[in-house]
């Protein structure tokens, strides 16, 4: 049966409304942040269920491969493609900001210090928690990954799909999907109240101190996904990859970049990696880790954050600083997990590494770009994950995957 433009389109279209309405009202009445619950209150029910749902997908999919040697090749293409997806994006922000400096005017700011951890915790915390019940909680995503990879092989060595325990994980995972397309339905009300509040609070800070900074970052952003997607498509899927992404990319752009979370995108990825025909299999191992490991948009504000912070404080962003940058950029954008904001980690190694003398002046400034560009971030970040898919698909299930699904379609 023939889908009808609105039942296709029909779902983005209102939550493209609810975004503009919010802009609307945000910029003509200054006590909109008394909306934000609106919007509070869907990425709370998003959290709710994407928690067990990384857990249980992720253990799901590794307990019910043919063989652990598969489960390996998978991770591994999908860690090594989001490494080299976010080098791309470093290098591009890069080239751009050498050419066009995006340091104007000295922004007013409150002087912060910035937490000292050392680099054995940062790593510590990436990875694992002490006890159990601190995996239960979005503020956890990367230690539940590492969790559920775990699991995922033990269930492996102990029969794989045979075990009743694979069919059990998968059946779960059915489940909260299904919770979770309810969930979205309120989707159009919640950008509504995000976007009322967030222009309503940062709209001064668009047009002032930061706005040449932000303005070459959104379009940045943007030409990103409308150049590069396409050729991560392509180069993934062979031909008809591009407008099969295309199809369905903006419904995970939208939600990315109306929640600013890239966790509460993974079941709005899910549908859409399921409706593309990209395998079981590569989805719920990439787009739950891409949620928190690929990370382009991160990576790009990173580069765009050292930059403005140099032509401040007038320090050269020669070549040799530029490497360290990109490298940094590369790496501690890992850190900034699916949560709004990331937790202003990255900042914190930016500035401590570049910035030492420096750190509470630098942090809080690194601090408030990350807050004004974490929607097109967000976007690229999450968006992205689905598109990379792809790329993974195409070393896990041959490079005609895609022509097969749709020549059965």
């Amino acid at each position: 049966m023939k889908k009808t433009f609105w039942s296709t389109y029909g779902f983005l279209i209102l939550m493209l409304i609810g975004i503009v309405a919010g802009c609307i009202v945000g910029a003509v009445w200054p006590d909109a942040g008394k909306l934000e619950p609106l919007g509070t209150l869907f990425v709370n029910m998003m959290f709710c269920v994407v928690v067990p749902m990384v857990f249980f997908s992720i253990s799901s999919a590794i307990a019910n491969m043919k063989d652990v040697k598969s489960a390996g090749k998978l991770l591994g293409t999908t860690v090594v493609t989001f490494l080299c997806t976010a080098t791309i994006a470093a290098l591009i922000m890069y080239i751009i900001v050498r050419f066009l400096p995006v340091f104007t005017i000295a922004p007013e700011f409150e002087a912060q210090e910035a937490s000292g951890l050392g680099l054995a915790d940062l790593i510590v915390n990436f990875f694992t928690k002490p006890d159990f019940y601190e995996l239960l909680s979005r503020r956890a995503i990367l230690p539940l990954i590492v969790a559920a990879i775990l699991f995922g092989f033990g269930v492996q060595m102990s029969g794989g799909p045979k075990t009743m325990t694979a069919k059990l994980l998968e059946d779960i995972t059915n489940c909260i999907l299904k919770a979770v397309k309810i969930i979205t339905y309120y989707a159009p009300i919640g950008f509504f109240g995000f976007f009322a509040s967030l222009v309503a609070a940062h709209g001064k800070d668009f047009i002032t101190n930061y706005a040449t900074a932000i303005i070459v970052y959104y379009v940045v952003c943007f030409a990103y996904m409308f150049i590069f997607f396409p050729i991560y498509a392509h180069f993934g899927g062979g031909k008809g990859a591009v407008g099969v992404m295309f199809q369905h990319l903006f419904r995970p752009a939208a939600v990315a970049f109306g929640t600013c979370s890239s966790v509460a995108t993974i079941p709005t990825n899910m549908e859409v990696a399921l409706e593309t025909g990209i395998s079981k299999e590569v989805s719920d191992i990439v787009l739950p880790l891409g949620a928190t490991m690929h990370m382009d948009g991160s990576a790009m504000s990173a580069i765009i954050k050292v930059a403005f912070l140099f032509g401040m404080f007038g320090q050269d962003f020669g070549t040799g600083r530029a490497v360290l940058a990109i490298v940094v950029a590369v790496f501690s954008s890992v850190a900034m997990s699916g949560i709004p904001g990331g937790g202003g980690t990255g900042e914190l190694v930016l500035c401590t590494l570049f910035f030492p003398e420096q750190l509470s002046v630098a942090f809080p400034i690194a601090l408030a770009i990350g807050d004004l560009v974490d929607p097109p971030a967000t976007m690229v970040n999450a968006a992205g994950d689905y598109v990379v898919s792809y790329i993974v698909s195409r070393f896990v299930d041959g490079k005609d995957w895609l022509q097969k699904k749709l020549q059965k379609a």
